[in-house]
């Protein structure tokens, strides 16, 4: 059956270039971002694991653990490491999973044949600190990734699960949210003392509550 969200990430034990992790171990009780790239050794992966590595800080503001996978071995993603770091002027800084038996890219949905029966296309998962999927984001071999967009969607997630709230279209921390509609519009001023406006009476907004 397919991963879904809401579904628990499913757990495993694998090698890694920083040794050997347990999955649910490994992200604690914090966030998680694991991503698959198509193979080591490529353009597009050597640019985007370089810009992972340059975000280590910010994701760590936001108790974020990301690793990454491809089904190339360990000896290879040592070896690749050393071009990412030299050709993006970074040091990889988070571990990537070596997935040989392709054991972690099943269990994940990795490998879609109508693109390639033998390499990982370009999955994201974003796993909350219950181990339950929030986010899921597949893109084609030939797209990098956008990063501050999952930075971005990250926010989004811990503010909503801590808040009756929902963020707009292209919704920037910092910015006003939208009051989820289980909120009596009379009950919006208790809730959310910062103010709030009533655009229609399903669509009303406030101050970002956390900040």
């Amino acid at each position: 059956m397919a991963l879904r969200l809401g579904d628990i990430a499913p757990d495993f034990s694998a090698e890694t270039s920083e040794g050997k992790i347990n999955f649910h171990e490994y992200l604690g009780n914090g966030w998680g971002v694991l991503f698959s790239h198509p193979a080591d050794f490529t353009p597009v992966c050597t640019t985007e694991l370089g810009a992972v590595a340059k975000l280590r800080d910010e994701f760590s503001k936001r108790n974020t653990k990301v690793i990454a996978l491809s089904v190339d071995g360990l000896e290879n993603h040592k070896s690749w490491i050393g071009d990412i770091n030299e050709t993006q002027n970074t040091i990889v800084n988070f571990p990537i999973i070596a997935d040989k038996d392709r054991k972690v890219s099943e269990l994940y949905d990795m490998i879609h044949p109508n693109a390639s029966e033998n390499f990982t296309v370009r999955s994201v998962f974003i796993v909350g600190p219950d181990k339950k999927v929030k986010l899921m984001i597949t893109y084609p071999a030939s797209t990098g990734r956008n990063f501050d967009e999952l930075l971005r969607v990250i926010d989004s997630l811990q503010l909503t699960a801590n808040y009756s709230v929902a963020t707009p279209a292209n919704w920037n921390h910092g910015e006003d949210v939208i009051v989820v509609p289980a909120i009596k519009t009379e009950d919006i001023p208790a809730k959310f003392p910062k103010g709030h406006k009533v655009i229609k009476p399903y669509l009303r907004t406030t101050p970002q509550p956390d900040l």
